[in-house]
């Protein structure tokens, strides 16, 4: 299976990147993982809403071309759906048993998404109503992600 981590930004701190990397070393075991991060727009205090939208059009715009055709998309969306840690494995396997093997997982920059990239997304998936730092949300993803294959592999992982 091809995992594919397509992000807005940078990764700017130290502990964010080690973590990452601790988490896609982890993954390596069950799947191929490619983290991919496209350029953020600077996003001037108080925005006027046109200004905003063409900052997540711009950013949308990056983030479609790295994405590939034939990939199942997942975008990360505060209005996506919640899902328990189990409920995430067997979407997991139900793909596998789909043949898709080739699994694209979008996070926005601070704005959020363009309605193009909303549109590609063949699901929207929400961690919580609240909103989280992109950094932060690379590593809830890409734990999430090692806890899933640990639980479709039967094998133990903390609770």
């Amino acid at each position: 299976m091809k995992l594919r981590l397509l992000t807005v930004g940078r990764m700017k701190e130290a502990y964010w990147r080690d973590a990452v990397a601790e988490y896609a070393k982890r993954l390596s075991s069950y799947c191929t993982l490619e983290i991919l991060e496209v350029a953020d727009e600077k996003t001037p205090e108080h925005a006027p809403a046109a200004a905003e939208r063409k900052i997540k059009e711009t950013e949308g715009k990056r983030l479609l071309t790295r994405i590939p055709e034939r990939s199942f998309v997942v975008v990360l969306a505060i209005e996506g759906e919640m899902l328990s840690s189990e409920a995430l494995s067997a979407a997991l396997s139900e793909q596998l048993l789909r043949g898709m093997s080739d699994i694209t997982l979008v996070i926005g920059g601070s704005l959020g998404l363009s309605p193009e990239v909303l549109a590609r997304a063949d699901r929207k998936l929400s961690f919580s109503r609240l909103t989280f730092p992109h950094q932060l949300m690379r590593v809830m993803v890409l734990e999430q992600l090692y806890r899933a294959f640990r639980i479709r592999a039967g094998e133990p992982y903390h609770k």
